[in-house]
Parts: structure tokens; sequence; C-alpha cells
């Protein structure tokens, strides 16, 4: 036990991982560092700088990876040469579909925050006390003030592009200089202005603008497009080019990669978890590790398994299931629905770079006087652009003509895409699945999940007022887009360990802290309440560092 005792365990290193490993370690703790996957440093991204031409079968998915990615390129995503290397392996990594659940993974140090989308945006009071104001779902034990100085904190650390609008419902951030709208983005706003009163703004989203004085490894954004390889620069907020070399730079980080943990160990007697055992991927051989403080960050349905596969005498529906919640009440942004359009009259006009960020409609149904026949709300995400040389792949064309059409920009498109508000339901629940194992052995998670009535009201809206703001504009060839998705499209899955303020309903209490065994946190999605419809990261972050702050605190009091 002595040389694998630890003041803090930090299970996972993604956005909540990173940012626990950086704030217990900075505050002092040894903390040990847990990556079911493989290592990765920043740096490491081996395709971020090829040109198209420089990868194989141009870029395209092969039969052999579609046949170990099947589910992971079924969504749409870029299951590419080009980006291949960061999703899992189906085969390997297996999971059980009582109904579609599109779960998309990334198991390597730094997770998913080498793959998300960063936009960046803040809950507000209106997200926090959705749930006690209608009646569905339970109260969050916590509000916009409780977390309003960790938005701050956090950032101001990663560094946030974005414009302040002054919308209560959409709370303004500290940004860094926003990215330019183009012109026929601007004109879009204008319109919307006009005709609707709606606001558009470019997108919040976690790309430097500008220099951050404390992370003088990271470098602003060029304007590539290309974040999802992995950014050589730094220029996006990734645990790789961020948190963990902060938290490396203390000498109090040990990290562990191929570190399966898939149990918490409880003493009973103590009443407290004193450690997690760890499958070694590498050489199957099983391992304990024991500390004072445990946070799990291993993504939702990461720590959902690792508490629902650590039974006891104590907990025999899975570690600090005493509600009966844990697992359930999933939720997701449900995405998909909208509109898109040609655009006239602006071919005189292009814009320089790629922008890796596109508009902004924030929520604007049910607030004020607004009613629908569904509960909450829902934004758009979008862009408008030009298409470039690859158009001439679709014309007969050759030599001279060719050349000239290649030379010439493409028409203007614009494009919104609605993120509505996923109610929680407690039967919409993952349990484990013992009658199948992954590659190591282990059982797999099961997912029963569905979108309900209300969302897919919801969607229809989604779908008809992206219609009506497009026409309103101008835009030619108006077309209407609702797909029928799965969940888990959104990857923004949450909601299986929810915060609450009775430990009859809920499984965190308004610390993360699991409510039966207080030296256990949790502050990934899995401890979300509600889940809003704006992006959810920036909120995890927030809660992590909320979480570690207090978690020190208590040590320092001997509570924990």
């Amino acid at each position: 036990m002595d040389n694998n005792t630890y003041d803090a365990i930090v299970v996972g290193t993604g956005v909540s991982g990173g940012w626990a490993a950086k704030e217990l370690t900075e505050k002092g703790l040894k903390t040990l560092v847990l990556e079911r996957g493989r290592m990765v440093k920043h740096g490491d991204y081996p395709t971020a700088t090829k040109d198209p031409w420089e990868l194989d079968y141009a870029g395209r998915p092969t039969v052999h990876d579609l046949e170990r990615q099947g589910v992971q390129a079924r969504t749409g995503y870029t299951i590419t040469q080009a980006t291949k290397h960061w999703f899992v392996d189906d085969i390997d990594n297996p999971y059980t579909e009582i109904k579609r659940f599109d779960w998309m993974r990334g198991y390597h140090v730094g997770g998913r925050s080498l793959m998300w989308g960063r936009q960046s945006y803040r809950w507000s009071d209106l997200d926090f006390s959705a749930n006690a104001r209608d009646g569905h779902g339970i109260d969050w034990p916590i509000r916009y003030a409780d977390i309003e100085r960790w938005y701050d904190y956090v950032e101001e650390f990663i560094g946030v592009s974005g414009q302040a609008e002054g919308l209560p419902h959409l709370p303004d951030g500290k940004f860094q200089p926003p990215m330019e709208l183009n012109c026929v983005e601007t004109y879009f706003k204008e319109v919307l202005d006009k005709k609707f009163g709606r606001p558009l703004t470019i997108g919040r989203v976690a790309n430097m603008t500008a220099p951050l004085p404390h992370s003088p490894q990271r470098g602003m954004c060029q304007y590539r497009n290309m974040c999802i390889r992995g950014c050589p620069y730094g220029a996006y907020f990734s645990s790789n080019s961020s948190t963990l070399p902060a938290a490396e730079k203390t000498g109090n980080m040990t990290l562990r990669p191929h570190s399966i943990v898939y149990e918490i160990i409880y003493d009973e007697k103590q009443n407290r978890a004193t450690g997690v055992r760890v499958l070694d991927a590498e050489t199957n051989e099983h391992h304990e590790f024991f500390a004072r403080v445990i946070f799990l960050c291993a993504s939702t349905f990461g720590s959902t398994f690792i508490m629902l596969n650590s039974t006891s005498s104590r907990f025999p529906d899975g570690f600090g299931n005493d509600s009966g919640e844990l697992g359930c009440n999933i939720m997701d942004h449900h995405l998909g629905s909208g509109a898109f359009a040609l655009v006239e009259g602006f071919e005189d006009k292009y814009y320089e770079g790629r922008r890796p960020n596109g508009i902004y409609i924030p929520r604007y149904r049910n607030l004020g006087k607004d009613r629908r026949d569904y509960l909450r709300g829902f934004g758009y995400q979008g862009r408008a652009a030009r298409s470039g040389w690859s158009d001439v792949l679709y014309r007969d064309v050759i030599g001279a003509d060719l050349k000239a059409q290649a030379a010439t920009p493409g028409p203007w498109n614009v494009g919104l895409t609605g993120f509505g508000e996923m109610l929680p339901y407690h039967e919409n629940r993952v349990t484990i699945d013992r009658t199948r194992t992954d590659k190591w052995g282990l059982p797999v998670l099961a997912f029963d999940v569905e979108l309900k009535d209300n969302e897919r009201k919801m969607r229809k809206d989604m779908v008809s007022d992206a219609v009506e703001m497009l026409e309103a504009a101008g835009f030619k060839n108006v077309r209407a887009n609702d797909p029928e998705i799965g969940v888990g499209l959104g990857i923004h899955e949450m909601g299986t360990a929810r915060m609450g303020r009775d430990p009859k309903t809920s499984v965190l209490n308004a610390w993360n802290q699991v409510h039966a065994c207080k030296n256990v946190f949790v502050t990934d999605g899995s401890c979300m309440t509600s889940s809003a419809c704006v992006n959810p990261s920036l909120t995890y972050m927030a809660l992590t560092a909320r979480a570690a702050n207090y978690a020190v605190e208590e040590l320092k009091r001997l509570n924990l």
C-alpha cells in the first residue's frame, strides 16, 4: 500500500479529469491520474499538419476501418484517415443497444478534449432553475451565483473567444476577442434583429485569439479548421495542451495510462472509499491504488460503469446508489433538425482563412410571453460559407475549363442546425450487461434510451423556425432537414449520477460529492441534473474546479 498510496486519485484525463488533476496538484496533493487509454503528449498528433493528398485512400475509411469502427462511423462523424486514431475500436469496446445509442468515445490521454467542438457557453439561472420551475426532474442544488466565479476562473485559463451580448439567459464571460462574422452572416444577423428581434452572435469557442500570459506554450488560432486532428500550436483548449502540463509542472502528478479502473474499493467500517482497482490494458495485471480522496472524471458512462460495477453489501445496486437513480436520467442534446439555403448577391465577396467556429442563435422559445406546446427550448449553430475548388469533383469538365473552375469560388450557402434540450426521464437508463464482455473480459454497458414526445414536438419548431428565418432573409432554395437520430449524436451525454438536494432522489450533493460516501467526487457529465440547450463542457470544467477547491478545504479540516 505504501508504494500505491497518494493523496488523491483522478480517474480520466478529458476536460474534467485534466481540470481535477491541475487543481488538486496545484493545491499540493500528490495525485495519481489514471487513464484507460494510451499515452498522448501534446504534439503527438500524427495527422495534424498533413495535406489532403498526403492521406491514404484520399482520406476515406477502408473496409477494414469500417469493420473495426462501424458504430463510430455510422453517425457521419469523422472516421477518416486523418482522425480514426482518436476513436475507439468497436470490436474491442462493444456495448449493447436495447435502443439505438450513438456512443462516441476516445480512449487516450486527453480523451475527447482532443476531439471536442470547443463551443463554450455558460448556463444561466434559467437553466439551473428549470426543473424546479416546471416540475420535470429534480431541482439543482446550486444556482448561477454558486458557479459564476468558477466560470470566470476557467475561462481566463483556457481562453474563450466570444462577443458579449448582454443576454440574461446566456451570461457573458471573460472573453478573448471574438472571431469575425463573414458578410453573409452579418447580413443575416441584421435580418434576424429587424424582423424577429432575435440575436445572432459568433460562437463562443475555446480557441485562442489572443496570447495567454500563463500559458506561453500555447499559440493563437491559425484558422486551419483542422482542430479534430489535434492542434500542435495549442490554440484550442485540451487537457494535453493546458491542464495536464500545468499539473505536471507542480511535480505532484503521477500519470498512468493503460489503466482501466473498474471498481471502487469501499471500507464499510470507515464508511469511505479507500482506493480503486485497475486492470492494466497492456499486461492484464490487476492493481490497487489508494488515496484519501477520489475524483471520478471518466466521462458520463465511464464513471457510471465504475460505480455500477462497484457492488458490496453496503451498495448492492452500485456504489452510492441509495436513491436508485444511478445510471438513469440519461440526457443529450438532440440535433440535426434545421434548414439549409443558397445565398445570392454576395458573389464579389470572400473571407480569409478557415474559421474553426460558426454562428450561434441563442434560445428564444419559452422565454417571456412565448409559450409552446413543449417544455424548455433550443438554440441554433450554423455558418455561411462559399464552396471552393472541391466543387469541380462533381462537374464534367477537364483541361483548361477544369483549372478555371477550380480557381473560381462556388456559391454561398448557409445552414442552421438546432440544439434542443432533452428532459431527464428516469426510464432512459444504462445498465451493465454481464452476458457480454470487452477485450479485457469486463462486462459492457447496455443502453435503453430514446427521445420522447417533448423532444419530438420541439424538433418541429427547430425545422420550421429555421426555414422561416432563412426565407425571411431572402435566401434561395431553402431545404428543411429533419433526420431520424438516435440519442447520443450530440456527444453531450449527461445525468446518470445527478446532483440534488435529497439523497433519496439523487446521487451527488451540491459539491459533487457522493451523498453516501463523502470522499468520492464525480464531476463529469454524469453529475448533471438537467441538460439546458447549450454545450455543457464549460460547466463540467467549472464544477470540477469548484469541487476540487472544496475537497482540499475539507481535507484541511479533516472532514474527508
